[in-house]
């Protein structure tokens, strides 16, 4: 699909109202792939790759900033023409359908972050990682050469299992995928060149939505700590920790994760609760 001078690669499955599905940097709409199809059975379920990632290209001349990703994905969303209902992203996905929202692109009963990365990183990391990762983008032959280590399959799987997160082989299999393309790896250390958290941060206390934050209690990469300090700053915010899982919980655990997202949509009324039996 076309739409904000760029192709989208966008999956579409159900019926029912709109969820709108956003990945985090560096994966792809597989991340949602046993999500989805739960998730099916009761909304009308819309999953995008992120620009420059896996299947979506990006524009001409195109910064990948927060607030630019956050206007490309709204002119996908008039594009499609949908009322997005409820939004879920994992981690920068998160930030970005906050960002979208707090920015009247999308306007969601409630928000669900998985693992939501809404905070720059601590200390040195947050000047030392955005800074390499610019020296990284500029260099055409970085993406071709950390390509070369997408073949190694104990690379990816040291790579997932570095973010607290365990997967089979069968889920591992497209991080190998995309761990291979150059182009996919560009997107991602562009992303990170750009991204920006800190007037998201100063805003979140104008967010008027429900948000729900689940945090994995082994994530390395987005310590619970983020989710339970943001909730801080919202008007209306949970946090739930899901003990055992990782940076990728929703991967992890899908049974639950659509359980949960099920449940929260019947508490803001956007799907009907089933009538329980007299006792």
């Amino acid at each position: 699909m076309n739409a904000g001078g760029m192709r989208w690669h966008v999956q579409e499955m159900g019926e029912g109202p709109v969820l709108f599905l956003l990945h985090g940097a560096g994966a792809s709409t597989h991340s949602w792939r046993d999500v989805m199809t739960g998730l099916a059975k009761h909304f009308r379920t819309i999953a995008v790759d992120l620009p420059g990632h896996a299947f979506s290209d990006c524009p001409r001349d195109y910064r990948p900033t927060l607030q630019r990703v956050s206007a490309l994905l709204g002119e996908l969303i008039q594009v499609l023409g949908v009322d997005v209902r409820l939004a879920v992203g994992h981690s920068a996905g998160a930030a970005t359908l906050a960002r979208m929202t707090l920015d009247h692109r999308i306007a969601p009963a409630g928000l669900v972050g998985f693992n939501g990365a809404f905070q720059p990183f601590d200390g040195a990391a947050g000047a030392i990682f955005p800074a390499l990762a610019k020296l990284l983008f500029v260099n055409p032959l970085t993406p071709r050469l950390f390509a070369l280590g997408g073949r190694s399959h104990a690379r990816v799987e040291r790579l997932i299992e570095g973010t607290g997160s365990r997967l089979p082989d069968a889920g591992l299999s497209y991080y190998r995928v995309l761990m291979q393309s150059p182009g996919h790896i560009a997107g991602v250390l562009g992303m990170m060149a750009h991204w920006e958290l800190t007037e998201l941060m100063r805003e979140l206390p104008q967010l008027d939505v429900p948000l729900l934050l689940i945090a994995g209690e082994k994530d390395r990469a987005v310590p619970p700590k983020v989710s339970q300090e943001v909730a801080e700053h919202c008007q209306s915010a949970e946090v739930e920790l899901w003990p055992g899982l990782g940076h990728l919980a929703h991967e992890e655990a899908p049974e639950r994760a659509v359980e949960r997202i099920v449940s929260f949509a019947q508490t803001l009324d956007v799907l009907t609760a089933p009538a329980q039996a007299d006792m």
